[in-house]
């Protein structure tokens, strides 16, 4: 991210951008309004500081050609003749800051880097809009930067590709259903219908109703452990017959089912061919600011608000959490943010004390590990620098196991 400092005064644009350069921010600089206007783009990274009085071309002007460009471009102005009409004026045409020269290095560089970080939330959240318009569904619609995100991702789309009934796993809030959607929208059947059905209280010939329904498509039926014995031998005789492609969906250990004699083998063992199993946001902290943003994004545009700033403090304080609501505590999480709600986090946060809240982040950082190293502890301890023995005796501390971390086969 840069700043475009557009002055006439050469020694005015020095010591401006001598500042930003002592605080580590890169300065472009342009002597008018000609000058600047080549580097001013809908795509620009970064923001504009422009005196108001210039010969030729003003930073009015300015301003109002960079707003037609992209009224999300940060512009903000200086003028050593300031007054409070000017100001006025100024930001009822969209400026986003007003300085009067000279200003403090202190009251530059605080305006300048709350600019910043607004631009750079729009810029990303752009680019994940692009991601989600175009692209195959899997990275339309599964959002992460972790391995485990990318080996989710993967093995949707060989889900997909392989054409097979499929089951899908996660904790509670995962976004299971999600998961099959985009089973089916990367598979030959995506023209095809998607039907999502709770399985609880489905019989033979709502089953029945519902396979002829997607003949040419995907069942999905969530929670499918919850069919009755007689509806599972229903469904197998289904599948037997051909026609739709089955998703199941489970937030429960199916295979303990089986030997407890409570879900069929038969149906089982067909499921599990193909399965799909959604990490927790627990372990993958990594993932969580990227989902939180599109999430910001998401619900910003379902109220009717304009995008909200996201403080570092709550990123830092959603990663720390253990999440166990997932995906969709997290979606909820944002739209309290969207609706000026607050979050119920930073207040529980605030009534630990240092030691807990040291915990939350010594489990965020052996999640991570582990989740990077594939469940492989010896790789994990290594990273984080530390002995073994260390290493098992904090994942026994916080009830981890390596093993569920290590990917599907």
């Amino acid at each position: 991210m840069k700043v475009l400092l557009v002055d006439d005064d050469h020694e005015v644009r020095e010591a401006l951008s001598q500042t930003l350069e002592l605080a580590d921010i890169h300065a472009l600089s342009a002597g008018s309004f000609l000058e600047a206007k080549d580097h001013i783009s809908a795509d620009f990274e970064g923001i504009i500081v422009s005196d108001i009085r210039m010969p030729g071309r003003d930073g009015f002007y300015l301003l109002d050609h960079s707003s037609r460009l992209d009224r999300d471009l940060p512009v903000i102005l200086l003028t050593g003749e300031g007054d409070i009409p000017m100001a006025v004026r100024a930001m009822s045409l969209g400026a986003f800051g007003f300085l009067e020269k000279p200003c403090s290095a202190k009251d530059l560089l605080a305006v300048v880097e709350r600019a910043l970080h607004v631009r750079e939330m729009v810029l990303e959240n752009r680019r994940l809009k692009v991601q989600i318009e175009t692209g195959d569904p899997a990275a339309r619609l599964i959002f992460g930067i972790s391995p485990q995100a990318d080996a989710l991702r993967i093995r949707a789309r060989a889900a997909a590709q392989a054409g097979t009934d499929v089951l899908v796993s996660g904790a509670p809030g995962s976004g299971v259903s999600k998961i099959a959607e985009v089973v089916h929208l990367g598979s030959q059947r995506a023209k095809g219908p998607f039907e999502k059905r709770a399985a609880a209280g489905l019989d033979r010939s709502d089953l029945a109703e519902l396979w002829d329904l997607c003949s040419a498509g995907t069942l999905f039926l969530d929670e499918i452990g919850a069919l009755t014995m007689d509806a599972q031998v229903a469904l197998m005789d289904l599948m037997d017959r051909g026609g739709a492609k089955l998703i199941g969906g489970t937030t429960q250990d199916l295979s303990k089912r089986v030997q407890q004699g409570q879900f069929s083998s038969d149906l089982f063992y067909r499921l599990d061919i193909m399965t799909l199993r959604i990490p927790a946001l627990s372990e993958r902290p990594e993932d969580i600011p990227v989902i939180f943003r599109h999430y910001v994004v998401q619900a910003a545009e379902q109220a009717g608000q304009a995008m909200p700033d996201i403080p570092d403090e709550l990123l830092a304080d959603l990663v720390a959490r253990d999440w166990p609501g997932n995906a969709r505590a997290l979606m909820s999480e944002a739209m309290r943010l969207v609706l000026g709600l607050g979050s119920e986090g930073l207040s529980d946060q605030g009534e630990l004390g240092l030691t807990e809240r040291l915990a939350q982040v010594e489990r965020s950082f052996l999640v991570e590990a582990l989740g990077k190293a594939g469940g492989q502890a010896r790789l994990a301890a290594e990273a984080l620098k530390i002995p073994r023995k260390t290493f098992y005796d904090k994942l026994a501390k916080y009830s981890l196991k390596p093993e569920d971390f290590r990917k599907q086969d």
